[in-house]
């Protein structure tokens, strides 16, 4: 457990697991638990905006949009850390990707705590902790 490669692996495992419980969230949807939910998701769903340009989307388009975006990125920087950890590359390099990962887990961690509930925030939540291990983890190699 001192070695960053452990901690780089328990992190490429959780953005995995989180992309896939994302996808399975996004391909599940939700049902409304009562008639204010209903309308809600109704309007959500059907009403669109005028987004200039022809571009007439509801909520849920952009909702859908950004969940799809998301676990994009957490399929990419899975495969992309397994990659690089599995090509046996130089530390200092792998140390510079490790960096970018946590420039963008440390913003979608705080943003996930602000704005959203429990299970995104554990996810993202170890995701950053096992990227920063494996930083400190590295720093020593």
């Amino acid at each position: 457990m001192r070695n960053y490669s452990f901690w780089l692996k328990a992190a490429i495992i959780s953005q995995g697991m989180t992309g896939i419980f994302h996808v399975l969230g996004i391909i599940s949807g939700s049902k409304p638990n009562n008639d204010i939910e209903k309308m809600l998701m109704d309007l959500m769903q059907n009403y669109k905006f005028d987004l200039g340009s022809g571009f007439l989307h509801s909520m849920d388009d952009i909702m859908l949009a950004f969940s799809i975006s998301f676990s994009l990125l957490l399929f990419f920087s899975a495969a992309l850390n397994f990659y690089l950890l599995k090509t046996n590359i130089a530390a200092n390099i792998l140390k510079g990707v490790i960096v970018i990962n946590l420039l963008t887990y440390i913003p979608c961690f705080i943003t996930m705590a602000m704005f959203t509930f429990l299970p995104p925030i554990v996810c993202t939540g170890l995701i950053t902790l096992f990227l920063l291990i494996a930083f400190m983890q590295i720093r020593k190699v």
